[in-house]
């Protein structure tokens, strides 16, 4: 892997290539998805090894929901689609859900959306949800100065393969960092808590509801837990759909 323009890419290919290649890479490092326990119980073995992202579904990305934009893109919360509310979705599943419709989980790279997001979980009183942010920490990942250490620079948004900017810093732009300053281990985010507990590494970024009475902010969380999602569309699904099914209104 490689980085461009802030992205995490493969090297040795073609555009198409990477981002089919980046976005497998992503799936594939996240391949487990039970209920969601205490942090300090025992991990349940994943009986889904294997699993990879959905392609997007024609049908579905031209009917998908369209509950609320930002700058040109539409997004939905499954607790306001009545065929989805109440159901709980791991990463990678939530990742699937989002894709058959043309979308993705959400990604906060402004200020603003993360504002807007944090405005729609309090006003629904949701506990968590899940962001499309990924720890760079499978294979591929390995060997790049620039992701060290990684819990500072190794997140990135698998939507888009953009990186986050650097977690212990307030990002360019912002006025606040969004990662909380307090976990179930009372340090600062991300801290791989549950790594101690039970060996499982907190390999991606959930929204969480004052869980430590921190209000709402960023946490690192295990992929394996299920969480309501924010589905945000993306641009390139779009475009793939677009350009495979001509005359489709999207």
């Amino acid at each position: 892997m490689g980085k461009r323009d802030g992205a995490i890419v493969v090297e040795g290919r073609n555009d198409a290539d990477m981002k089919i290649v980046s976005l497998v890479l992503a799936a594939c490092a996240c391949a487990c998805a039970v209920a969601e326990p205490a942090i300090n119980q025992i991990r349940p073995v994943s009986n889904r090894p294997g699993r990879f992202l959905s392609l997007p579904n024609p049908q579905k990305c031209a009917n998908r929901p369209k509950q609320f934009s930002f700058r040109g893109h539409n997004y939905f919360f499954t607790e306001h689609v009545p065929e989805l509310a109440g159901k709980r979705y791991d990463w990678l599943d939530g990742r699937n859900l989002c894709r058959e419709y043309c979308m993705d989980l959400v990604s906060m790279e402004t200020q603003e959306e993360n504002n807007m997001i944090f405005k729609l979980i309090q006003q629904n009183d949701a506990p968590y949800t899940w962001s499309s942010g990924r720890l760079c920490d499978f294979k591929g990942c390995e060997n790049r100065p620039d992701l060290e250490p990684k819990n500072i620079f190794g997140w990135f948004w698998s939507a888009n393969r953009e990186k986050i900017q650097p977690t212990n810093k307030v990002p360019a732009g912002w006025g606040y960092n969004p990662w909380s300053q307090t976990g179930h281990k009372k340090q600062k985010q991300p801290d791989n808590a549950e790594f101690d507990i039970n060996g499982t590494t907190e390999s991606c970024l959930a929204i969480l509801n004052n869980v430590y009475n921190d209000g709402i902010a960023w946490h690192d969380v295990a992929c394996y837990h299920e969480k309501p999602i924010v589905c945000e569309d993306s641009d390139e699904l779009l475009n793939y759909v677009a350009s495979t099914n001509r005359g489709i209104r999207l």
